[in-house]
């Protein structure tokens, strides 16, 4: 793969057309019986999957494989903008105006002549026009934001008090929220004591949404900390059924107490 070494993005044109045009031919009565029969909520799954391998390939430290998941991503965007434009909803020019205005709306402190120099002040001002925007669309300006709804619970718990905690809606230190999980972990057994099903479901709901803001304040992401732990357990609990395959059994009939003894071997060696 070609290294550009300029900032010359004229030769981007013609790129992103033949993707475009690519769409198109897919759309075509005669093109791909697959591509035809896709709907913006059909290709909603796929926008996600896409989007998590991006990221993977960011974790995985793999920059081609990096270049080839945003191409993948950013041709299903391009399918989805199609679509609307087909339906003749919006156009894809729409799209890429309303982005670059936006952009540039969101960034005075450098189209503009206000300057800024710490990040701190940029989510400060990223905030106020967020506000401003909403209100001139008629809609409640929040300091909440509008934070996608299947967003990854676990990741907008983290984001809703990151966001809260912006006006001082937060706890002062993690201490603080080690008691506050011992208070929710308390009234979790309380349900569980009194069998009240409603209630088992609101406090493991509350005691989860702590963990997520004190891995906050702790600075870890709770989303990436849950995923390296599930990792961690996949990778050790599939030596462990190995271990017993290699003794001729299967997980089914092995005890308990020889899972945990090979269970505790494995971390040792970890």
């Amino acid at each position: 793969m070609e290294k550009k070494k300029d900032k010359d993005f004229k030769d981007l044109g013609p790129l992103f057309v033949k993707l475009v045009e690519i769409v198109a031919r897919l759309r075509a009565p005669d093109g791909c019986p697959w591509d035809r029969k896709q709907t913006p909520e059909s290709l909603k799954k796929y926008v996600l999957e896409e989007a998590y391998e991006v990221t993977e390939a960011i974790e995985r430290k793999e920059p081609l494989l990096v270049c080839e998941e945003i191409g993948d991503l950013l041709f299903l965007l391009i399918f989805l903008a199609y679509l609307y434009e087909e339906a003749g909803v919006f156009h894809l020019s729409d799209v890429l105006t309303l982005c670059a205005e936006k952009m540039i709306r969101r960034h005075p402190h450098v189209f503009g002549e206000r300057k800024l120099t710490a990040a701190e002040e940029v989510i400060s001002q990223w905030q106020k026009i967020k506000e401003k925007e909403a209100r001139e669309k008629g809609k409640k300006a929040s300091i909440l934001g509008d934070l996608p709804k299947n967003l990854p619970a676990l990741q907008r718990a983290f984001r809703l008090g990151e966001r809260a905690g912006r006006v001082g809606f937060d706890w002062e230190n993690p201490k603080d929220l080690l008691a506050k999980v011992q208070e929710e972990t308390g009234e979790l057994l309380r349900a569980l004591g009194d069998k009240d099903e409603v209630a088992i479901f609101e406090e493991l709901g509350d005691l989860l949404f702590t963990m997520a803001n004190l891995a906050r304040k702790l600075g870890v992401n709770p989303e990436e900390a849950l995923k390296a732990a599930n990792e961690k357990f996949e990778k050790r609990f599939r030596k462990m059924e190995i271990h017993f395959k290699n003794q001729g059994r299967d997980l089914k009939e092995v005890s308990l107490s020889e899972m945990d003894a090979v269970w505790e071997e494995i971390k040792k060696g970890d």
